[in-house]
């Protein structure tokens, strides 16, 4: 009696790659080393520039106290005015989000969103001038009310400002300005969540919110974290708007409503730029630096956030 052969598994055929398909690949590829190069071209650009102010003496560095100290204060500014801006906007945003996706009606949810997202269109110029026009004289009254209840608070430290030209103000100017990125993200997110888990939420008897709080905001934190740290970066680096409305050149303060405001990097190099010549253009070209440093790793900060979050995201 013969033994019967089992059939031979069938031999799996290499993949045939079409010409369509290598020419993308290669095309991507070739995109992702060239934003690699251009960014190391510019990393060591400025760190070329930035070199004779590295060793020069500190007398010979604007402010006549050093590189460091002439740096620090412009840091703190930078990242006072941009973590307020972040605090701000990124609730609003949230809210703004939800509304649009679960609880405003079609017609007005795609007009809200389109007008929110036309905010983003705006120059920083004239984000400016509303600030300088506009909301400085409003905020007046209260950094007066601020200084004399709050004042006991490092934040709220009077005397207050009687033209309306602070941190806090700027920091408003850049909330707005941050809102339709870090909105815009968190919609497209949102609106993502998985249909069955917020109809299992809902067939369980939960009212909207609590659909909302357990099925859709866990699955799409991750990506409001990622939308809040591109708005970090979009106010780390604005210049004119903050140009315009910041009345800086103080040192490093933490006072908000006061005169004295501590200036950010890009304002400051946006308006010493034009006149700074020899020693101060590499000071500048320094400070520039920093503040590409800083943002590097403010993205790099958000991208491993949004990797960790990945792993327990409400729709794993």
């Amino acid at each position: 009696m013969t033994a019967t052969k089992a059939p031979s598994e069938p031999t799996q055929q290499p993949a045939v790659r079409r010409p369509g398909d290598r020419i993308f690949a290669g095309t991507a590829k070739a995109s992702g080393i060239l934003i690699l190069l251009v960014l190391a071209g510019v990393a060591a650009f400025l760190i070329g520039e930035a070199i004779p102010a590295l060793v020069a003496p500190a007398e010979d560095i604007p402010g006549g106290e050093g590189l460091a100290a002439y740096i620090a204060p412009l840091i703190l500014g930078t990242l006072l005015g941009a973590v307020l801006a972040l605090l701000v906007a990124t609730p609003l945003a949230v809210g703004i989000a939800l509304y649009v996706t679960y609880y405003a009606p079609r017609r007005i949810a795609a007009a809200m969103g389109y007008v929110i997202d036309l905010l983003a269109a705006i120059p920083s110029v004239v984000y400016g001038f509303w600030g300088l026009a506009v909301l400085a004289p409003a905020l007046r009254p209260f950094h007066q009310w601020a200084a004399d209840t709050l004042g006991f608070i490092p934040f709220f430290a009077g005397p207050a400002s009687t033209t309306g030209r602070t941190m806090f103000t700027v920091g408003l100017v850049l909330a707005v300005m941050i809102l339709p990125i870090i909105s815009a993200i968190s919609r497209e997110v949102f609106s993502q969540a998985p249909a069955l888990h917020r109809e299992a939420a809902l067939a369980l008897g939960a009212t909207r919110w609590e659909m909302i709080r357990m099925a859709v905001l866990p699955y799409g934190k991750s990506g409001v974290i990622a939308g809040a740290m591109l708005g970090l970066g979009r106010a780390l680096g604005e210049t004119m708007a903050v140009a315009i409305v910041l009345s800086g050149g103080a040192g490093a303060t933490l006072t908000l409503i006061s005169n004295s405001n501590p200036s950010t990097i890009a304002s400051n190099i946006a308006l010493r730029f034009p006149e700074a010549t020899g020693i101060d253009v590499n000071t500048l070209i320094a400070s520039g630096l920093v503040l590409f440093v800083i943002t590097l790793g403010v993205n790099m900060l958000a991208r491993w956030v949004v990797n960790r979050r990945a792993d327990f995201s409400g729709a794993n």
